[in-house]
């Protein structure tokens, strides 16, 4: 039987410069749209713009336009609607990178993926983060305890990902971003966020 647990949820999906990720990100796309959701696609300028060795820009803009069926929003000028016409009723980033998680942190807004986020923060809606940073228990540990403390943002859960080759980093569960979206929309986090080794 098929879920339908987001009918008619509006979801701005934001992807970030965490390219290793986005192949375990498209599948939980897919899972949103069969939940019901209604999707909007937001590309920070790097996943907008730069070829990687994991997948080519417009390889990948088609595949999410095809799961989507909407257009793209990859500017700052298009992300800025989000937040006075209240466009969604929530925003998931994922992957959410370092740079990105430091700036949210920070109040600063120089992406379509921030700008996006500003604006559903703005109307007090909820804000789902999937971490995916080489950085996240170093220099951007500070900055992730702030979100983890703010009010509407709500975390995947995640883990250690690689603790003896790369101690610092830490990545989302991406099979629970489905779970944890219907937990905010609740004004819950999901339980536990902290996951141990696989």
């Amino acid at each position: 039987m098929q879920k339908t647990r987001l009918r008619g949820v509006r979801i701005g999906v934001v992807l970030t410069g965490s390219h290793c990720t986005t192949a375990e990100v498209l599948p939980q796309i897919k899972n949103l749209k069969e939940e019901g959701a209604d999707i909007y696609p937001v590309f920070s300028y790097t996943v907008n713009e730069v070829d990687n060795r994991f997948y080519k820009v417009n390889d990948l803009k088609n595949e999410i336009k095809e799961i989507t069926d909407r257009p793209l929003i990859n500017s700052i000028v298009g992300a800025e609607p989000i937040g006075p016409q209240r466009l969604l009723d929530i925003v998931v980033v994922m992957p959410a990178t370092g740079n990105t998680i430091a700036k949210l942190a920070n109040g600063i807004v120089d992406t379509p993926a921030l700008m996006a986020v500003k604006g559903q923060l703005r109307n007090q809606r909820p804000v789902v983060i999937a971490l995916s940073t080489n950085d996240a228990l170093g220099i951007n540990a500070k900055n992730i305890g702030m979100l983890i403390n703010m009010k509407n943002i709500f975390f995947v859960p995640f883990r250690q990902d690689s603790p003896l080759e790369k101690v610092n980093s830490l990545v989302a569960c991406m099979d629970k971003v489905v779970d944890t979206i219907v937990y905010a929309l609740q004004g819950k986090q999901i339980q536990p966020v902290l996951l141990g080794p696989i």
